[in-house]
Protein backbone atom coordinates (compact mmCIF):
# COMPACT_ATOMS: atom_id res chain seq x y z
CA UNK A 1 0.00 0.00 0.00
CA UNK A 2 1.54 3.52 -1.09
CA UNK A 3 0.97 6.66 1.19
CA UNK A 4 -0.47 9.69 -0.84
CA UNK A 5 2.03 12.42 -1.84
CA UNK A 6 -0.17 14.88 0.52
CA UNK A 7 0.07 12.70 3.49
CA UNK A 8 3.39 12.23 3.24
CA UNK A 9 3.87 16.11 2.87
CA UNK A 10 1.82 16.64 5.43
CA UNK A 11 3.27 14.68 7.65
CA UNK A 12 7.20 15.97 7.08
CA UNK A 13 5.97 19.28 7.45
CA UNK A 14 4.70 18.72 10.80
CA UNK A 15 7.68 16.98 12.11
CA UNK A 16 9.32 20.28 10.95
CA UNK A 17 7.09 22.42 12.75
CA UNK A 18 7.63 20.48 16.06
CA UNK A 19 11.49 20.22 15.64
CA UNK A 20 11.41 23.42 15.02
CA UNK A 21 9.23 24.95 17.96
CA UNK A 22 10.75 22.42 20.58
CA UNK A 23 14.20 24.17 19.64
CA UNK A 24 13.53 27.32 19.50
CA UNK A 25 11.88 26.53 23.69
CA UNK A 26 14.63 24.80 24.37
CA UNK A 27 16.73 27.65 23.36
CA UNK A 28 15.18 30.06 25.62
CA UNK A 29 14.59 27.51 28.14
CA UNK A 30 18.54 27.11 28.58
CA UNK A 31 19.32 30.91 28.26
CA UNK A 32 21.42 32.03 31.13
CA UNK A 33 20.67 36.16 32.50
CA UNK A 34 23.19 37.75 30.83
CA UNK A 35 24.92 38.46 34.47
CA UNK A 36 25.96 34.71 34.01
CA UNK A 37 25.10 31.68 35.73
CA UNK A 38 25.73 33.86 39.52
CA UNK A 39 22.04 35.41 39.15
CA UNK A 40 20.41 38.28 37.08
CA UNK A 41 22.59 41.79 35.89
CA UNK A 42 21.21 43.81 38.52
CA UNK A 43 20.39 46.91 35.43
CA UNK A 44 17.80 44.30 33.97
CA UNK A 45 14.10 45.24 35.35
CA UNK A 46 12.80 41.74 34.68
CA UNK A 47 15.71 40.11 35.96
CA UNK A 48 14.98 37.98 38.92
CA UNK A 49 16.50 34.55 39.81
CA UNK A 50 15.29 32.60 43.10
CA UNK A 51 13.97 29.17 44.90
CA UNK A 52 10.18 30.13 45.46
CA UNK A 53 7.51 27.14 46.69
CA UNK A 54 10.28 24.62 46.12
CA UNK A 55 11.06 25.42 42.37
CA UNK A 56 14.15 27.74 40.79
CA UNK A 57 11.87 30.51 39.09
CA UNK A 58 14.02 32.90 36.52
CA UNK A 59 13.19 35.94 34.89
CA UNK A 60 14.78 38.47 32.74
CA UNK A 61 13.95 40.50 29.44
CA UNK A 62 13.44 39.03 26.55
CA UNK A 63 12.79 40.01 22.93
CA UNK A 64 12.03 43.42 22.42
CA UNK A 65 12.63 43.92 26.47
CA UNK A 66 9.35 42.12 27.45
CA UNK A 67 10.15 40.18 30.01
CA UNK A 68 10.80 36.34 29.86
CA UNK A 69 10.00 34.13 32.93
CA UNK A 70 11.06 29.82 33.75
CA UNK A 71 9.68 27.86 35.97
CA UNK A 72 12.00 24.73 36.90
CA UNK A 73 13.70 25.52 33.43
CA UNK A 74 10.31 25.47 31.58
CA UNK A 75 9.21 28.73 29.70
CA UNK A 76 6.03 30.47 31.38
CA UNK A 77 4.15 32.84 29.43
CA UNK A 78 3.55 36.46 30.96
CA UNK A 79 0.87 39.03 29.48
CA UNK A 80 0.82 42.55 30.05
CA UNK A 81 -2.47 43.69 31.33
CA UNK A 82 -4.30 47.34 30.86
CA UNK A 83 -3.92 47.93 34.38
CA UNK A 84 -0.36 47.69 33.83
CA UNK A 85 0.65 44.05 35.84
CA UNK A 86 1.07 40.93 34.55
CA UNK A 87 -0.69 37.27 34.44
CA UNK A 88 0.31 33.81 33.33
CA UNK A 89 -1.80 31.04 31.20
CA UNK A 90 -1.99 29.12 35.31
CA UNK A 91 -3.63 32.63 36.69
CA UNK A 92 -5.89 34.29 34.42
CA UNK A 93 -7.57 35.80 37.48
CA UNK A 94 -4.97 38.15 39.58
CA UNK A 95 -3.48 40.69 37.75
CA UNK A 96 0.11 40.90 39.42
CA UNK A 97 2.31 44.28 39.63
CA UNK A 98 5.56 42.56 38.34
CA UNK A 99 6.41 39.41 36.40
CA UNK A 100 8.10 38.57 39.99
CA UNK A 101 4.81 38.77 41.32
CA UNK A 102 2.78 36.94 38.49
CA UNK A 103 5.30 33.91 38.56
CA UNK A 104 4.74 33.04 42.26
CA UNK A 105 1.00 33.51 41.65
CA UNK A 106 1.44 30.69 39.22
CA UNK A 107 3.70 28.60 40.96
CA UNK A 108 1.33 28.88 43.95
CA UNK A 109 -1.54 28.02 42.02
CA UNK A 110 0.98 24.94 40.83
CA UNK A 111 1.30 23.77 43.88
CA UNK A 112 2.84 20.37 43.35
CA UNK A 113 1.89 19.39 39.81
CA UNK A 114 4.14 20.17 37.08
CA UNK A 115 3.76 22.97 34.55
CA UNK A 116 2.77 22.00 31.43
CA UNK A 117 4.66 22.63 28.46
CA UNK A 118 1.82 24.78 26.92
CA UNK A 119 2.18 27.25 29.28
CA UNK A 120 5.48 28.05 27.72
CA UNK A 121 3.09 29.16 24.70
CA UNK A 122 -0.39 31.40 25.02
CA UNK A 123 -2.68 28.45 26.22
CA UNK A 124 -3.96 26.96 29.51
CA UNK A 125 -2.41 23.57 30.85
CA UNK A 126 -4.56 20.55 30.77
CA UNK A 127 -2.84 18.14 32.87
CA UNK A 128 -5.48 16.87 35.03
CA UNK A 129 -2.87 15.05 37.53
CA UNK A 130 -2.28 18.46 39.54
CA UNK A 131 -4.21 20.56 41.45
CA UNK A 132 -4.55 23.95 42.76
CA UNK A 133 -7.58 25.52 45.45
CA UNK A 134 -8.55 27.75 42.18
CA UNK A 135 -9.53 23.76 40.43
CA UNK A 136 -6.42 24.74 37.73
CA UNK A 137 -4.48 21.96 36.67
CA UNK A 138 -1.08 22.02 35.41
Amino acid sequence: MTVPRRVALRSLFALAVTAFTGGALGRVALRAPAGGPDGPPADDPHAFDEMYGGRRILGFSGPGGEPTALVDGRPLHLMRCADGGYVTPIDHYESCPTPLAAVRAAVDELGTAPLSPLAGAHGAPTDPTGGSPRGVHA
